[in-house]
């Protein structure tokens, strides 16, 4: 009989390492994987950047003495691929090393991989066990099965709110900071940990943002502006050519250096149109972070996956309302003396 306690520690263990990598794996997944030897582990590794080295192969590369391998058990959090792609088969390398058995958190629905990995595997004599911790391995990787699954990106919806339940002023001609530093910070390395990020023209109007995570280090995610008319002055932050940005409009399709104005069918369905386009440029995530027709928008068609709604302790008395989710919150914590409440769509 297997440890099904020991099983699900190591997996643990896998899932901590697979989310020291940020947002710098993607579009590939988040894998992490140890190699375990008389119930010590003796490797360690994940998925550190995107065409770098996968998770399986930096944990046997982390193993100092090799013969040691034969007697081993391999876990990982995904599926190990079997494909040559940026990096050779991990399937292969872990036959071609005598490993006998390979825990696996959670299948690759991918298209490339979806099971064949395992089936090398198994072919060549490894004895696989799989599912352990599935949900949490999922989990881990909801962007990136989102993406393969449902052919768009994951999509975070956040905001900020008063505590009488406005997103800003009705008319403000400057923007208006509702949260504290402490959150602020926190959505900048949020920022980090997505491939794209999205606003809408009126807060581009009203804020000329940058949409980079200047309070954190790390990834800078592609900016994302819906501009029917491209009334974003040139001048603008947005325009800047200093990050890749989509700008999608009615008038033209114009690469110019970094900014990339996409024309789509503003008589149709605009967001669908929007995921389509991204999914077509590999990129698997997308925080929105504004405004409030904007928000509102992907609540209302249900092409949303998870919400962070900061709460603040002023009150405006008016203003624009903040968009409402009619979900409870599936965690909340304080942010400094925000209230923040993470929310996952259960409409799939």
């Amino acid at each position: 009989m297997p440890d099904l306690f020991s099983d699900e520690k190591y997996m643990q263990r896998c899932i901590e390492l697979a989310l020291m990598a940020g947002g710098n794996a993607a579009p590939n997944p988040l894998v992490g994987s140890i190699v375990v030897h008389n119930n010590i582990i003796i490797g360690e590794g994940y998925h550190e950047s995107y065409g770098q080295a996968h998770a399986e192969v930096n944990a046997i590369n982390s193993v100092k003495d090799k013969s040691l391998l034969k007697d081993s058990v391999l876990y990982v959090t995904l599926e190990p691929c079997s494909h040559h792609g940026k990096t050779p088969p991990c399937s292969e390398r872990i036959v071609n090393e005598g490993i006998k058995k390979v825990v696996i958190g959670t299948v690759d629905t991918s298209a490339k991989v979806n099971g064949k990995g395992i089936d090398f595997l198994r072919n060549h004599g490894v004895d696989v066990r799989i599912p352990v911790l599935e949900n949490e391995c999922r989990f881990l990787n909801r962007r990136f099965f989102t993406f393969h699954e449902k052919k768009r990106p994951y999509i975070i919806l956040k905001w900020a709110q008063s505590a009488d339940g406005f997103i800003a002023p009705e008319k403000s001609l400057q923007p208006m900071k509702i949260s504290n530093d402490i959150s602020h910070t926190l959505s900048h390395r949020w920022r980090t940990e997505e491939a794209g990020i999205m606003v809408g023209t009126n807060t581009v109007l009203t804020d000329n943002p940058q949409l980079t995570p200047r309070s954190w280090q790390g990834h800078h995610p592609v900016r994302l502006v819906i501009d029917r008319h491209l009334r974003i002055p040139e001048n603008f932050h947005l325009l800047d050519s200093s990050v890749k940005t989509f700008i999608y409009n009615e008038v033209k399709n114009q690469n110019m250096n970094q900014n990339h104005f996409i024309k789509i069918d503003f008589d149709k369905n605009i967001l669908p149109q929007v995921c389509d386009r991204l999914y077509n440029e590999s990129i698997t995530s997308v925080i929105v972070e504004g405004g409030s027709i904007l928000l509102n928008s992907f609540i209302t068609q249900q092409l949303w996956d998870e919400a962070r709604v900061f709460t603040s302790e002023k009150k405006l008395n008016s203003g624009i309302h903040s968009p409402v989710i009619s979900l409870p919150a599936v965690q909340t914590e304080m942010s400094g003396n925000d209230l923040l409440s993470v929310y996952y769509n259960s409409v799939k």
